[in-house]
């Protein structure tokens, strides 16, 4: 398919571009910014006037909840979620229903996926076998059969020396391990640790659960040389211990999800059950910190931190409610929220769902990785085209996730998608949507 998208300006944050021109495309590639070769004949015209064309978002944290969880959430829905919201590739954690442990599970996920023609899909390994952090698994054959990197998802690991031993592997074949900092025994509560949870009589979860898996991750890096990606930093102690490591030149990433962003523990009010959340929400000088590390780069990129739930494990009380969010179609406007409220620049703002995500990713991500997360004569065409101006309600029931539970139920947020291209083919289109 030959499309024009004429009149939109155009944003590519890696490079600094922004200019109101048109982008021809054709052959699942971006042909041409600004001047359109004359002998181009489009099959689709696309007036993106008033519309900001940007590359298409990454997402480095989203659960599909296939195989194993179908009643919460279907690659179909998921991945629809998915352009909805202007992502074009997203990671899913290895906590799946046989867990992401053998190669066969993963090329069937990646196969599932190809043929939906939705969203790029990215799978993290399991980095010890089912999870249990007793036996590191076969990495090498994972990573051909697709896998970016390797995770222990939301189950922390109790055994340092497995942790040593799979850091020391995965640095030795030059693999990513991206683990959530969390101490496995003080990081079994529901809430932050702090006046809230006291009150309302729930078990917390201290920040030194973050920052002593933090201590211990820096130190087994500086022994393995091992690349660590940090899941979805929750606190202002564990932000100023990441500033440290990156000052001291250690190979690490991060980032943090739109609920830990933009939200406190007092959210939670009366045990509202959407507010449970891992990482659990936390209190406001931790979202401050968390705010500002995200402009100034301590933090690389900002994720949806996508968790659908189903109606029944999600409305019990408080502390027995399962924990997460569906979150795939909110993570443009959040981060648009996030700009506007703290005075960001709105390239800043794209580029932490975009380029550097795709940064993150680096060589996982093959053939795609000189043009991932940025829009560029050449590059795959892979782009999201959104109107800044239009305003939207977020209404669970209107969401395209099989997962309806949010945090930001009712909330009016800035930016609605209009039109969503993956590998040069038209994902999405939101034209008519108020």
């Amino acid at each position: 398919m030959k499309i024009l998208i004429r009149n939109g300006r155009v944003i590519d944050p890696a490079s600094g571009f922004d200019q109101v021109c048109n982008v021809a495309i054709a052959a699942g590639r971006v042909l041409t910014i600004g001047k359109v070769v004359p002998d181009f004949s489009p099959t689709r015209v696309i007036d993106a006037s008033g519309c900001i064309v940007m590359p298409g978002l990454v997402d480095l944290a989203a659960r599909l909840r296939e195989p194993g969880y179908e009643h919460e959430g279907m690659l179909a829905s998921e991945l629809a979620a998915a352009v909805a919201g202007g992502i074009t590739a997203l990671v899913c954690p290895p906590d799946t229903d046989p867990v992401l442990d053998e190669p066969g599970l993963v090329e069937m996920l990646k196969v599932r996926a190809e043929k939906l023609q939705q969203a790029r899909v990215f799978p993290l390994g399991a980095l010890t076998r089912k999870l249990e952090g007793e036996i590191l698994t076969e990495m090498a054959e994972l990573t051909e059969a697709g896998c970016v990197g390797f995770s222990q998802a939301e189950i922390a690991l109790s055994n340092t020396q497995i942790m040593q031993r799979a850091l020391l592997y995965a640095a030795t074949f030059g693999y990513s391990v991206w683990l959530r900092p969390q101490e496995l025994h003080l990081g079994k509560g529901v809430a932050a640790s702090g006046a809230l949870a006291t009150r309302l009589g729930l078990a917390g979860v201290p920040v030194a659960a973050e920052t002593i898996a933090l201590y211990t991750i820096f130190e087994l890096m500086k022994s393995t040389g091992a690349r660590v990606h940090l899941c979805r930093l929750s606190s202002a102690a564990g932000v100023e211990l990441v500033r440290q490591a990156r000052q001291s030149g250690l190979p690490v990433t991060c980032d943090v999800s739109i609920n830990s962003l933009l939200l406190t523990d007092t959210d939670i009010g009366f045990f509202d059950s959407r507010m449970r959340l891992n990482p659990p929400l936390r209190q406001q000088r931790d979202r401050d910190a968390l705010q500002q590390a995200l402009a100034d780069g301590t933090i690389d990129a900002l994720v949806s931190d996508h968790t659908p739930v189903d109606e029944d494990a999600k409305t019990l009380p408080f502390a027995q409610a399962e924990p997460g969010a569906t979150g795939l179609e909110l993570l443009l406007s959040l981060a648009l929220k996030w700009a506007q409220q703290n005075d960001i620049a709105l390239a800043r703002a794209l580029a932490v769902v975009s380029s550097e995500p795709a940064r993150v990713l680096g060589s996982a991500l093959g053939p795609l990785q000189a043009s991932a997360g940025r829009l560029v004569e050449g590059g795959v065409a892979d782009l999201c085209v959104f109107d800044p101006q239009a305003m939207w309600t977020v209404a669970p029931g209107s969401l395209r996730s099989q997962g309806k539970h949010t945090p930001f139920a009712g909330y009016e947020l800035p930016g609605q998608v209009r039109c969503t291209v993956v590998a040069g083919q038209v994902a999405y289109e939101g034209w008519g949507r108020a």
